[in-house]
């Protein structure tokens, strides 16, 4: 848990860091600017922008009953926010395993990627997919484009 939190916590701190020599220096609306954007690169790399994430055994079950793709990520991740935000509220239509906290899940993602903990690696009917497009995991979420082939 506290290493999910740990890059979010050097930003903010580095924000506060930055804005405060800025205003220091009596340059206060930069550092106001610099601090907002820390923050909102600390909240991107935070655990609160994904949705809940659940146990790898359970989200497998879910994925067989449903079939709803799992996605396998990390906190920090960028490729991982990429996707998150460029699914945008469909994100919730898929079964979210972190793998920072889920052994089992890190070890399905190595089993997947050769050794490496390559995220976000996505389970989507039976098929392991390595950082997806974004546009084409929409599309399979949405249930279009069932012929459009492996994503890129």
């Amino acid at each position: 848990m506290i290493r999910s939190w740990l890059l979010p916590a050097l930003l903010t701190l580095a924000g506060l860091l930055v804005a405060g020599g800025r205003a220091a220096d009596g340059d206060v609306v930069t550092g106001l600017v610099l601090l907002v954007f820390f923050l909102l690169l600390a909240a991107a790399g935070s655990p609160l922008v994904f949705p809940r994430s659940v146990g790898a055994a359970e989200a497998l079950r879910r994925g067989a009953s449903d079939g709803r793709p799992v996605v396998y990520w990390r906190p920090g991740c960028a490729f991982c926010v990429r996707l998150r935000f460029r699914l945008g509220r469909r994100a919730r239509r898929a079964h979210w395993v972190n793998i920072r906290r889920d052994p089992e899940g890190a070890a399905a993602v190595r089993a997947a990627n050769g050794g490496d903990e390559t995220v976000p690696t996505v389970l989507l009917a039976g098929r392991h997919h390595t950082n997806p497009d974004p546009a084409w995991l929409r599309d399979r979420i949405d249930g279009l484009g069932e012929d459009a082939g492996p994503p890129r």
